[in-house]
């Protein structure tokens, strides 16, 4: 009898044990029920003119563009009013697409952030195709062409206008991607690679690395339909990022 009641004992402790580590491991899973898991998503600074965060008319309805869609299942998207010191802390991958002419100062810390490892997406169309319904010299219209103040040719590069308009298909990875009336690169002693035609050049810049199209018109996809070009140009779009990133 004795026997017994020891082994009834010691099953009887053993089943609490068991109970009391069931009890604390959910008490320990707790806080992550019901909770998202904390985003590892990289920033991605955003300077341009174009309508990719907020629609032309800047209407209530409806959200931001495909292009935005896209590169918020990838990346915390920043936005940025120039390229101070101070607004380049905030990442180290930037996207600069159509932008407005920079300030002196900000171009010289743009340079100094890229000089010492930043990445830079810049899309820089001196023959701008995207419709707007604002009129020509509204201020919150893209302007007609990319504004060089120096930094390209700082850089090693000069962007030189197309003769032609109208589409152009340029094959780069693995789709076409559709260009509307793009420029093109040259390089002098730019640390350069150049693709389709000279409207792409990748390059070194000090420790970081400049990745310049010459065209902005192919992230204009919003008014396309599935099947003409605007897969083809979000996925670029998020190739070209994901090269700087490495």
């Amino acid at each position: 009898m004795r026997r017994s009641s020891a082994r009834l004992l010691t099953l009887g402790l053993v089943a609490l044990l068991l109970i009391a580590a069931a009890a604390l491991a959910l008490v320990r899973n707790e806080p992550e029920i019901g909770i998202a898991p904390r985003s590892t998503k990289p920033k991605l600074m955003l300077v341009t003119t174009l309508p990719l965060m907020f629609p032309e008319e800047f209407s209530l309805e409806g959200g931001g563009s495909k292009a935005l869609e896209a590169l918020e299942t990838r990346y915390l998207v920043v936005p940025l009013g120039t390229t101070d010191a101070r607004s380049l802390g905030q990442g180290r991958i930037l996207l600069m697409a159509h932008a407005l002419p920079q300030p002196a100062q900000s171009l010289v810390d743009l340079d100094r952030w890229v000089q010492r490892g930043g990445r830079l997406l810049l899309l820089a169309d001196p023959k701008l195709d995207w419709p707007s319904k604002r009129p020509l010299g509204d201020k919150l219209r893209p302007p007609p062409s990319f504004a060089d103040t120096g930094l390209l040719a700082h850089w090693g590069l000069q962007l030189v206008r197309s003769t032609s308009d109208g589409g152009v298909s340029g094959k780069v990875g693995p789709d076409p991607v559709l260009f509307s009336s793009p420029g093109a690169i040259r390089k002098g002693r730019a640390d350069c690679e150049l693709e389709a035609k000279g409207i792409i050049a990748r390059c070194r810049i000090g420790k970081g690395r400049v990745t310049l199209i010459a065209d902005a018109d192919w992230l204009n996809v919003d008014d396309r339909p599935e099947g003409e070009g605007r897969d083809e140009g979000l996925g670029f779009l998020l190739r070209e990022l994901a090269r700087l990133e490495r």
